[in-house]
């Protein structure tokens, strides 16, 4: 399966799906980041109002996407960066699990912020990279 099929496998229920089919490869990777950050803060809020079912709804949903996003990588072409970002997607799945079972804010919030920063880090990388050249960390 190549790097659209997964990702748009991943993409599965989140919301924009509006422009999917013509986006290269790293506006996927913008539009998994945008659903990861929006299955979190859904998270978030149907632990502080005791919705639990709704709340493992969401963070299963970010789980998937993370699972995506780490299955797209490339560690071809994108060496040690694709590494780095292997281990990060692993640790952060586990804190997704501690999160559900514990309904632990802090570890949430440590997650968003965590991957707010890479999704930040991926709104640069269309200034910084060639159409041509836009397969590198991801397949």
């Amino acid at each position: 399966m190549n790097m659209r099929q997964r990702a748009l496998a991943s993409y599965g229920d989140v919301k924009i799906t509006t422009g999917v089919s013509g986006a290269d490869n790293i506006q996927l990777i913008q539009m998994l980041f945008d659903g990861l950050i929006e299955s979190l803060s859904t998270a978030k809020g149907h632990i502080e109002n005791g919705a639990i079912i709704d709340k493992s709804k969401a963070i299963a949903r970010a789980g998937r996407i993370v699972v995506g996003l780490q299955g797209a990588l490339d560690f071809e072409k994108g060496g040690d960066i694709a590494r780095n970002l292997n281990e990060l997607y692993s640790y952060v799945t586990r804190r997704l699990f501690h999160v559900n079972a514990h309904n632990d804010l802090a570890a949430l919030a440590e997650i968003h912020d965590m991957m707010e920063e890479i999704r930040k880090a991926w709104q640069t990388v269309p200034s910084l990279v060639p159409p041509s050249n836009r397969t590198f960390y991801h397949n």
